[in-house]
């Protein structure tokens, strides 16, 4: 990427996703800069977790460029993938544990696929985790369906930090819980994205969160990026399910709140 801005750590340029005659994404370009929160909003339909899935490589896209840390991804050799995967996590909507293991088990998963590390080091770099994902210590002993949604989605995202990653892409991380829930998770990302320095993907449509969390907004409208910016100038933007969405009541309320200090650093 010689002359390409090294603040950019993701570069998508004419990306296109398609489902048999179904376009989905049509020649889409998107930057996402090194040490922000990015949220990613669209209405229904629009392929936000399709594009979260696209980036990271779990499906191909018809067409484009995907580049991140300045490699180009798509058709890359498997050496060059796994080398760019161990620098992201992801935290999947739910959490998407492994069932049959323990919170300890599914965050060491990633953990033993690094050559070296016995299995007291996994342990202590696991409850590391744990404990910055924001759960008691006891529950690394339990089972995934032992613990609520919220406690399970604190768990998801302990596993995504198992590596240590520069990137972090979190699907709809929010979605299910209860206002408190909801706060607590926000404030956690806020927290770890300024502590750690992650570069955070985050498709949500918790406008409590873009307002708590995000750096910036990348709205998928018409099978592309129609804009991106600050909530601020979201609020300007001449787009009728843009104005929509970021003025009407759930707007306004969200709104109010960020007003009275949530998020707040």
């Amino acid at each position: 990427m010689s002359g390409a801005d090294p603040e950019v750590v993701i570069r998508l340029r004419g990306v296109t996703n398609a489902f048999g005659t179904q376009v989905v994404h049509d020649a889409l370009d998107l930057d996402i800069r090194r040490g922000e929160v990015l949220g990613v909003v669209g209405g229904s339909g629009t392929g936000k977790s399709v594009l979260l899935r696209t980036i990271v490589g779990l499906r191909a896209p018809q067409a484009g460029s995907i580049e991140i840390f300045g490699t180009e991804t798509v058709g890359c050799d498997e050496v060059t993938r796994a080398a760019i995967d161990r620098r992201m996590g992801v935290m999947f909507q739910d959490g998407a544990l492994f069932s049959s293991l323990t919170v300890r088990e599914n965050v060491e998963v990633p953990l033993r696929a690094v050559p070296g590390l016995s299995a007291d080091v996994r342990r202590g770099l696991a409850d590391l985790k744990i404990s910055l994902s924001g759960l008691p210590w006891l529950a690394g002993g339990k089972y995934p369906s032992e613990l609520s949604g919220g406690m399970r989605k604190r768990a998801g995202l302990a596993r995504a930090l198992a590596l240590d990653p520069e990137i972090v892409f979190l699907d709809e991380p929010t979605a299910g819980l209860d206002p408190i829930g909801a706060t607590g998770f926000d404030e956690l990302i806020h927290g770890l994205s300024r502590s750690l320095g992650l570069t955070v993907f985050l498709v949500t449509h918790d406008l409590d969160t873009l307002h708590a969390t995000c750096d910036r907004i990348a709205v998928l409208a018409e099978k592309r990026v129609l804009v991106t910016g600050t909530m601020t100038e979201m609020l300007a933007v001449d787009h009728p399910w843009v104005h929509e969405y970021f003025h009407g009541p759930r707007a306004r309320a969200a709104q109010e709140t960020a007003g009275q200090g949530r998020g707040a650093d």
